[in-house]
């Protein structure tokens, strides 16, 4: 009976240690629209987000299908409950009218990824003679 006892705490146990998990709460909207800008500005956003989950939060790496979006996180764990930032950067130079990208984060939560999004419209410089 003893060891009944046993195995079915050490099962239980286990069972929960399955259901601990990193979650990644985002506290603003996961799209920002900057302002019509003109080429050549580099515009700047901070995203605020919140591990709601039971262990710590890993951001280990983002995509983004171009080299002028850049993002800066947290290279610590984020400890449950704990709130920390995103810095998004994205360069307009050399890029023109409605520019729309997506930056993908790649975490330790049970999705495995979260999305930010940055829409501007980006006004062409004027070519100069």
């Amino acid at each position: 009976m003893k060891l009944f006892f046993t195995s079915l705490i050490l099962l239980l146990n286990s069972a929960l240690a399955f259901t601990q998990e990193a979650e990644f709460s985002l506290l603003d909207k996961k799209t920002i629209k900057f302002p019509d800008t003109k080429a050549g500005e580099i515009l700047e956003h901070t995203f605020h987000f919140k591990n709601t989950g039971s262990i710590p939060l890993i951001i280990q790496d983002y995509l983004v299908e171009c080299s002028c979006t850049k993002l800066s996180y947290p290279q610590q764990p984020v400890l449950p409950d704990q709130i920390s930032e995103l810095k998004l950067t994205f360069d307009t130079n050399g890029k023109y009218y409605f520019q729309d990208r997506i930056v993908e984060l790649k975490m330790n939560t049970k999705k495995q990824t979260g999305k930010l999004r940055l829409k501007v419209y980006v006004i062409p410089q004027e070519n100069k003679k």
